[in-house]
């Protein structure tokens, strides 16, 4: 099994930290090698990544803990795992930890292709699309909360906006390959970024405890 972690520290409140980061659905805005995450009910969810060629699978939600940590683990598919936590940093800053094990699939090759730098470059990605994340989350209108009104969750690298993502995908995040266009992308960035008020949606995920669609949350008291 591979193991990889990457870490970043985002300026911006720990709940609202969470609250984005959790919303799979979102990663194909700001991560470059997911392609698809859909949902196909309150615990599993469908992924398709492109890492040294196109893999997917079905994962299930695994130790969630509110405001803390989330965690996943595949179903079929290529075998993997992951966690990613929460903490409180100061001032007023989250880090955030995401640590992924894996069998390189292929066998004996996928362990060789391993050794030979695939692993690393799925490491410095991750790490790459964690600091646009960061930068996006600090970009949000203060105390933005809800996932589906994310239009900051972009930038011009991600799978979203470089159209490699699935129909299923784009269908489930309401956008057609004409709402992709990264310049389209960074106007809606800014528009987005200068808006002083909280949306009532906004106001909505304030609640850790109240229900989410799938991905999204989980009570303080219970874990996935």
């Amino acid at each position: 099994m591979a193991e990889h972690s990457a870490s970043v520290i985002v300026n911006a409140p720990l709940h609202q930290v969470y609250q984005l980061y959790t919303h799979f659905n979102d990663y194909p805005k700001f991560m470059t090698f997911v392609k698809e995450v859909t949902y196909l009910d309150d615990q599993r969810s469908h992924w398709v990544v492109d890492i040294v060629g196109t893999h997917e699978w079905d994962a299930i939600n695994e130790g969630w803990i509110a405001d803390r940590q989330i965690g996943w683990r595949s179903l079929d598919g290529v075998k993997n795992s992951g966690r990613v936590t929460f903490e409180p940093v100061d001032p007023e800053g989250t880090r955030v930890t995401v640590e992924v094990t894996y069998e390189p699939p292929a066998g004996l090759l996928g362990h060789i292709g391993e050794i030979l730098g695939a692993g690393g470059q799925f490491e410095r990605r991750l790490r790459y699309d964690l600091e646009h994340f960061a930068q996006m989350v600090e970009q949000a209108p203060p105390g933005a909360l809800d996932p589906t009104s994310s239009a900051y969750l972009f930038h011009d690298e991600s799978a979203a906006a470089q159209g490699r993502t699935t129909k299923a995908q784009d269908e489930s995040m309401g956008m057609s390959s004409d709402s992709l266009d990264p310049a389209a992308t960074t106007s809606s960035v800014t528009a987005t970024a200068v808006s002083p008020n909280v949306s009532p949606a906004d106001a909505a995920f304030a609640d850790p405890t109240i229900p989410r669609i799938p991905g999204t949350s989980a009570s303080s008291e219970e874990t996935r």
